[in-house]
């Protein structure tokens, strides 16, 4: 039985699926392409992480909100501008809460790695890395992304310095470099080094499956799908699974695996969007 949490995932697959093909993987698109991208500047980078701040990040996030909800978190901004250094803790923690609690990811990923700056533990900073993963997934704007993939990234090497085998920290890197950095392959090898260590780790299979898939490696994405499948049955895995199969033309198994993610979803939007996908791949044979 999935969780309310679980369904709205896969309700919203299908648009996870279309938002991940329409980014580009930085080192893996055309020449051309990256030598306009480059031809932008080297300073470009520093100028991001300047403007890119919990402020600007904050003021943005509440464009979305209720003047109420907005007003709640800036009363406790205000606060936190004048807390003594034991309230400033308590503050920064609601503050990160308050902005989960609202779905804005961003601010709280900020607030996270103040926290962790003071916490200083390997929870607090792995913690920080998967919220900025959270965020830099979760927004298309090219000026903010690049600074939460390298927020990211420290935060992770920070939580492996205090915990040297840490596969989520890894994981949480190899994902991030090849996300969003010029990069890529240095996310695949540290996805791949846990992977050996652990070959049926979920998280790196899915994330290599994913990449394979971008590339369009559907072979390949096929093994790290049946990996994740095997060890958790996961619906996001099988509708991944079945895309592969469709793109390689095994359009028999891409039924199969439509009509089982169908079953294990239960999700209204995401059974019509397989009956019709399943509608085609049958004319098709």
């Amino acid at each position: 039985m999935l969780n309310t949490k679980q369904v709205v995932v896969i309700g919203l697959v299908v648009v996870l699926m279309a938002a991940l093909f329409s980014l580009d993987i930085k080192g893996l698109i055309s020449p051309e392409k990256q030598q306009k991208d480059g031809a932008r500047g080297g300073d470009s980078k520093n100028v991001e992480l300047s403007i890119v701040t919990l402020e600007s990040v904050s003021v943005n996030a509440k464009q979305a909100l209720s003047a109420n909800l907005s007003h709640q978190i800036t009363d406790l901004e205000d606060a936190l501008k004048y807390a003594s250094s034991v309230e400033k803790l308590k503050l920064q923690k609601q503050l990160a809460q308050k902005w989960d609690d609202v779905n804005a990811p961003a601010p709280s990923a900020f607030y996270y790695e103040l926290i962790a700056n003071i916490d200083k533990t390997y929870a607090s900073w792995l913690k920080a890395g998967d919220k900025f993963t959270n965020a830099y997934q979760n927004t298309q704007d090219s000026l903010v992304q690049p600074v939460l993939v390298q927020k990211a990234i420290v935060a992770y090497q920070k939580a492996e310095v205090l915990q040297p085998n840490s596969l989520d920290a890894k994981i949480g890197m190899g994902v991030a470099y090849v996300s969003g950095t010029a990069e890529p392959m240095k996310g695949i090898f540290l996805l791949r080094d846990v992977v050996k260590e652990d070959p049926k780790n979920v998280k790196a299979n899915m994330s290599l499956g994913l990449f394979s898939m971008k590339t369009g490696q559907y072979e390949k994405a096929v093994k790290r799908f049946e990996v994740v499948i095997s060890q958790t049955n996961q619906p996001e895995a099988w509708f991944y699974l079945a895309s592969s199969y469709e793109n390689m033309g095994m359009n028999e198994n891409a039924i199969g695996a439509y009509i089982k993610t169908k079953k294990l979803a239960a999700d209204p939007g995401l059974g019509q969007f397989v009956d019709r996908k399943v509608k085609e791949l049958k004319k098709v044979d």
